[in-house]
């Protein structure tokens, strides 16, 4: 499968990064070694050690670097600018992270549907500290949305609701086949474009209603 690419020529830093990405990617971090790793990159094992310290360490440098290109091909608002109306702005950000998801030329999910089958841990300080602005930016948009009436249950569950949605497509995408039951292959499911619009209609549907609720809630209790 096409992946990630690194700059051609690239130092042994970088071609042990792009091997390992791929490999960890392929496998998972139990199932790769890092001689298939340096093999791969054309460095030896002690190479390893000088730039990383160790497999793990090269594990979260993989993540984080598999995550910073995935975020520069799909930066997080989607192309909409912050002056845009909120509806706009969340489109955005829904389209974005669908096309994330959906992204076959990253690593960044199947190295995260690796960790999820068979987790380590090792990556849950770096996904945090990645992923938790972008997190905390649409559950801004969100409260937006709701208005200022909004608990934050509400918000929290919206933006739940939203994400759960987005991440679905990845789940579809990387399943194993189940005996006696066809096996959908990624060219049977919808155009990312088309689940991100979707999404993005079947959400704003529900914020809207959950925001005429907040209100008449505000209202009566006022009366």
């Amino acid at each position: 499968m096409a992946c990630d690419e690194a700059t051609p020529g690239g130092g042994t830093r970088e071609r042990l990064l792009q091997s390992a990405c791929e490999v960890f990617a392929a496998k998972g971090y139990r199932e790769a070694t890092i001689a298939e790793i340096c093999e791969q990159a054309g460095a030896n094992i002690a190479a390893v050690n000088y730039h990383f310290r160790d497999k793990a360490s090269l594990y979260v440098e993989a993540w984080r670097l598999s995550f910073q290109r995935s975020i520069a091909r799909h930066p997080p608002d989607g192309g909409v600018p912050g002056g845009a109306p909120a509806e706009e702005r969340l489109r955005g950000r829904i389209r974005a992270l669908v096309h994330r998801v959906a992204d076959a030329q990253s690593n960044e999910f199947r190295i995260v549907h690796k960790e999820l089958a068979q987790p380590t841990g090792l990556l849950a300080e770096v996904m945090g500290e990645s992923i938790n602005p972008i997190r905390q930016g649409l559950e801004e948009l969100v409260r937006e949305l709701l208005g200022p009436g909004a608990s934050a249950e509400e918000i929290r569950l919206c933006q739940m609701s939203i994400r759960a949605q987005c991440f679905d497509m990845m789940i579809h995408r990387r399943r194993p086949p189940l005996a006696g039951r066809p096996d959908p292959r990624p060219a049977d499911l919808p155009d990312a474009s088309i689940v991100a619009e979707h999404i993005a209609r079947f959400s704003l549907a529900g914020i809207r209603d959950m925001r005429q609720r907040i209100m008449e809630r505000q209202s009566a209790a006022e009366s």
